[in-house]
Formats: structure tokens, C-alpha cells, sequence
């Protein structure tokens, strides 16, 4: 089974935050000693970050669930809970993160790059938090927050400073395992290589990245033979090394056609890669069938790869010189002020906005101090208004989060009922 995995699927998760305590003052002598309940401890976040050190999605494969630890409870005393502990999921440098929708949500190109993937809940208050002039004994605490989940797709396109791009059984896995420390699987059969190799070639201290591209055949752009996959992993090289079969064993196509077939995939797949400084080789130059004017080289005995590594490490150090640093792309999630009321199909009317969502959902809502609060917090955040103004009459539904409510009178009155996750 293959090591290498560049597709995954991966479920994470912020950890929930710790319940706020109830909790009185109880000492001799202090016949009604005032609230001491503490605060519940944040829900740990959950980041994804580049790490060099890993290669691929492999981890994920069997394993697709990550989740953050979860606060602690407050107790009484004024204790507060614990936070829980952020986890930081390591993936390779140069993981595309997709939604359930295929949006891109971060492009982590670089070592340390991190994403926030879910926060953590916040942690509800205790009841010490509520005492006011009109509420000299709170009996309610907040419950913890839950902590955000969601479905990621992972994407990794390799980063190379060149590709190598040929059809199957071109001799790209014999010439990086010449000019590097990779060891991908070589035998005289189409379709040897099935996942890439990366391999790091020097040459006269000149360091550069080679990526072993699994060969790439006719109608590949169009997903024939898993193209779509393997053209992926070229996007981002700096430059391309084009090996062309000069003694096919499988087929019997010549250089000149070999060349034209595999930059007609490679512009069907993204235009932009023919801009890419490419070098045309032909490879077998020791059985070779064909006649090829350009530089012909030998991965087996060594014939003419002195050559094409310095004239590769010169293609290189050029495309690195023209082209900028790829960069990270991250995608934002600031928090939306205020509220929003919008229709759902049924007809009610659904209130939008994480102040008041956590409000409902925090709060004992069959506690008649904590009803009270809720509904003066909501009546604060600017919902009743909100309400009115989408036009809300008596006796309509309302739902805030997981709850529904029933309009009164400008005013909305729990009816009881949570909604179903």
C-alpha cells in the first residue's frame, strides 16, 4: 500500500468550554454569604500548520478526526476552570485547505505557516458574574460554549524548483535516483512511479528541489489515468525538465511527438505552465532508437546528467531570481457586529449573530433568572428592534441558534422547545 497520500479528508474540532459554577459563600457566621461561583476555562483552539518535516497527507487517512481538549468547570470558591490546550496539526508545506464546498481557506506554502481551523468555546460564567443591585443571589451559571467543528478537504501540491515531466517509463525515477538521495521504485514497465518523489540535487553548492512527477499520458488534463492528480503536483515547480523516450519500449512515439503530447496536457491543465523556463531532454541516449538534436543523457551510466545538472541548477537559479516567493494565502473570519434577522423557509424568522446565539445557548433557559437575563440580553443586542423591523407579528416563530422562541408583543417568549442538531 502507498506511503504517500496527497488527498485527505479531515474533521476538526475546538475544544467546548468549562460550565460556570453555582455556588454560594458558606462560612461560620455568614448566614448568606454572596455568590462565589467561578468561571468555566476556554474550549483549546485546533490550528493546522505547515511542517517541513512531514510529507504527506498520510496521517490523516485512517485517522480523519482532530479535536482540541476542552476547558475545565469553575468551582465554588471563585475558582476558575482550566483552559483547555490548543492542538496544532502538522501537515507538508504546500497543503491547500478546501471547505465542504470546495472554497480555498488557506494556501499553507511556507514552514510555520497556520491556519485557525476551529476555535474553541468559551467558557461559561459562573454565578458571581450576574450579581447586580437587582439580583442579589443569581441561582444560574452559564454552560460552556461548544466548541466549532467542520469537514476539511486537504490538497498538497509538492514544492519543487523543477518538475520532471515525461510519459511513464521516460527515466524520471532512474534520473532523480542518480543525482539525489530519493529511491522511488524502478522497473522497465509503463506506470512505475505512482505517487511523486522529491529529492534534493546539488550541484557545486547550488541547492535545488527535484520532483519525480508519476508520467503523464495522453488525455491526462482531462483526468485520464489519475492526470488531475499528478498534474497537480507541477503547479508550483519553477521550472520543467521535458524527458522525452528516445528508446520507447511500450510505444513507439518519437521525441518530437512525445513533446508536443505532453505540452498539449500540461497547457489544458493551466495555460500559465507554459511560461515555465523548461529544458528538453531525451533520455536512453545508450539504446536509443530515435535521433534527437538536443541534449541526450544516460541516468544508467551516467552520460551527459553532468551536463543537464548544471544547465538545470542555471534554469533554476534564473526562475528563482524572476519569480516571487509563493505566497500564503489565509482567509480571515472576522466577527460580524451586531444582528441579523432573515426568513427561513417554513416562515419564521431566524436571528443571526453569535452574541446573541451564544446568549440563548450558554443560558438554563427553564431557570426563571436566567430566562430573564436572556431576555434582557437579547433585548440589548437590538433583536426586539431587529424583529420588528423584518416585520415579526405576535404568535411568530423566532429562532435564535438551536432554539425557537414565539413573538409577543415586540418581545420574544421561549416556548420551550431546542431544535434538533
Amino acid at each position: 500500500m502507498s506511503g504517500f497520500v496527497d488527498e485527505a479528508h479531515l474533521n476538526v474540532r475546538g475544544g467546548d468550554g468549562g460550565a460556570g459554577a453555582v455556588s454560594f459563600r458558606r462560612e461560620a457566621h455568614v448566614p448568606r454569604g454572596g455568590p462565589d461561583g467561578g468561571d468555566g476555562g476556554k474550549g483549546g483552539d485546533l490550528w493546522i500548520y505547515a511542517d517541513r518535516e512531514v510529507a504527506s497527507l498520510l496521517a490523516f487517512r485512517d485517522r480523519p478526526h482532530r479535536r482540541a481538549t476542552n476547558g475545565t468547570h469553575g468551582t465554588g470558591g471563585a475558582r476558575h476552570g482550566a483552559a483547555g490546550t490548543d492542538l496544532r496539526v502538522p501537515v507538508p508545506e504546500g497543503t491547500v485547505v478546501k471547505d465542504a464546498g470546495g472554497n480555498v481557506l488557506a494556501d499553507l506554502v511556507r514552514e510555520g505557516d497556520a491556519w485557525l481551523a476551529a476555535r474553541g468555546g468559551r467558557g461559561g460564567r459562573g454565578n458571581s458574574r450576574f450579581l447586580s443591585n437587582r439580583r442579589r443571589a443569581p441561582s444560574f451559571a452559564e454552560q460552556g460554549e461548544v466548541g466549532e467543528e467542520q469537514w476539511l478537504h486537504l490538497e498538497l501540491k509538492l514544492m519543487a524548483d523543477v518538475a520532471l515531466v515525461g510519459f511513464p517509463n521516460a527515466g524520471k525515477s532512474t534520473l532523480i535516483s542518480r543525482v539525489s538521495a530519493a529511491k522511488p521504485k524502478i522497473a522497465d514497465y509503463p506506470f512505475t512511479t505512482l505517487e511523486p518523489h522529491l529529492g534534493v540535487v546539488v550541484v557545486d553548492g547550488f541547492e535545488m528541489i527535484m520532483a519525480d512527477i508519476p508520467g503523464l499520458i495522453e488525455g491526462a488534463s482531462e483526468g485520464k489515468g489519475l492526470g488531475h492528480q499528478f498534474l497537480r503536483h507541477i503547479e508550483r515547480a519553477r521550472a520543467l525538465l521535458v524527458l522525452v523516450d528516445l528508446a520507447p519500449s511500450s510505444h513507439d512515439v518519437p521525441p518530437a511527438e512525445q513533446e508536443e503530447v505532453l505540452l498539449q496536457e500540461l497547457v489544458r491543465y493551466r495555460p500559465e505552465l507554459l511560461e515555465r523556463p523548461r529544458l528538453v531532454v531525451g533520455t536512453k541516449a545508450d539504446a536509443a532508437r530515435f535521433d534527437f538534436d538536443g541534449l541526450r543523457i544516460s541516468a544508467v551510466i551516467g552520460d551527459g546528467v553532468p551536463e543537464l545538472l548544471h544547465r538545470t541548477a542555471a534554469l533554476v537559479a534564473g526562475a528563482r531570481a524572476e519569480q516571487p516567493v509563493p505566497e500564503t494565502y489565509i482567509v480571515h473570519r472576522p466577527e460580524p457586529e451586531g444582528v441579523q434577522v432573515t426568513r427561513a423557509d417554513d416562515g419564521a424568522y431566524v436571528v443571526l449573530g453569535r452574541p446573541a446565539e451564544r446568549a440563548v445557548a450558554v443560558n438554563d433557559l427553564t431557570n426563571p433568572q436566567a430566562l430573564e437575563y436572556v431576555r434582557h440580553k437579547l433585548s440589548r443586542l437590538g433583536v426586539d428592534k431587529a424583529l420588528a423591523r423584518a416585520g415579526a407579528r405576535p404568535g411568530d416563530v423566532v429562532r435564535v441558534g438551536g432554539f425557537t422562541f414565539e413573538y409577543v408583543d415586540q418581545e420574544i417568549e421561549v416556548q420551550g422547545r431546542r431544535r434538533s442538531r
